[in-house]
């Protein structure tokens, strides 16, 4: 394992910035076709307001990606919904399944949505203070609830690695939609 230097980062806990930061990644709607049910809503959208800007993921620092490293980053889910579903990440599962992760809320209102290979789908309600924790062999992704910008720290081991393939190629069984003035979780439609 690389000998790295302590060091800290500064985390604005109004708008999840970190700083200084060395990488931005930023999801656009177009990043993350086939992710949301409705795409006709996904091509609509793209066509009249052009490429929307979904969410951002901050990095303050590269560590390496091997055992023993607690890799960490911060992420701002922009308001608003494709169709009825409410903007969301990908997604993923952990490279090596047996990998835990910590989401600390920030600002905003959200949730983790986490699902077993067998379907199986949990939902953890968050906003500013709460830790959620996202156990082994669970894959996850965060969801924006509210009316403004949902953002989270997280954590997890420097050798989890992402699997986004898995999630792209079958989906969530579940997915969060706006109806009747609030969030609710239903059936994907198109879950595989």
């Amino acid at each position: 394992m690389a000998l790295i230097e302590p060091f800290a980062t500064q985390l604005d806990l109004q708008t999840g910035k970190l700083s200084p930061v060395t990488r931005i990644v930023q999801r656009r709607l177009s990043d993350m076709r086939g992710m949301y049910a409705d795409t006709q809503a996904e091509n609509q959208i793209i066509a009249q307001e052009g490429d929307r800007l979904i969410y951002e993921v901050y990095t303050a620092t590269e560590l390496p990606e091997e055992e023993g490293q607690v890799l960490h980053c911060t992420t701002i889910i922009y308001p608003g919904k494709v169709g009825d579903e409410l903007h969301m990440t990908k997604g993923h599962y952990h490279a090596k399944r047996d990998r835990g992760e910590v989401y600390v809320g920030l600002s905003g209102e959200g949730c983790v949505l986490l699902q077993l290979e067998d379907g199986t789908v949990r939902s953890v309600p968050m906003g500013p203070g709460t830790a959620a924790y996202v156990p082994p062999y669970w894959a996850h992704r965060t969801v924006n609830t509210g009316s403004a910008p949902f953002s989270f720290f997280s954590a997890w081991p420097g050798d989890a690695g992402h699997d986004y393939a898995t999630i792209e190629r079958v989906g969530f069984a579940k997915i969060m939609v706006w109806r009747d003035g609030k969030a609710v979780l239903v059936d994907n439609p198109r879950y595989k």
